[in-house]
């Protein structure tokens, strides 16, 4: 297994019990074929520029370890989630 690093930025208009639904739901997947080391939550920032109409974000990084198949699904996940504005999963 592999060590990785995922940072999420959210929709910063998300209700803070879906926020944590939704960080929950990311760990949950992560948890299925690897394991989370780590979550922190950097809370809302300002962007470097808009995405999708919106100036902040509220992120969330990752530290896990997992088998590299359990990247394509989870970038799948985050692609098809409307409230995710921008992601990233980097190997360490």
């Amino acid at each position: 297994m592999n060590k990785y690093e995922s940072v999420v930025i959210i929709n910063p208009n998300v209700e803070e019990n879906s926020l944590k639904e939704l960080i929950e739901r990311f760990k949950t997947l992560i948890n299925t074929d690897g394991n989370v080391e780590q979550v922190n939550e950097l809370g809302k920032k300002k962007l470097a520029y808009e995405i999708k109409k919106n100036k902040e974000g509220y992120y969330v990084v990752y530290d896990f370890e997992a088998k590299p198949s359990l990247i394509a699904e989870l970038e799948r996940n985050y692609r098809i989630t409307d409230e995710v504005l921008k992601f990233i999963v980097v190997k360490k």
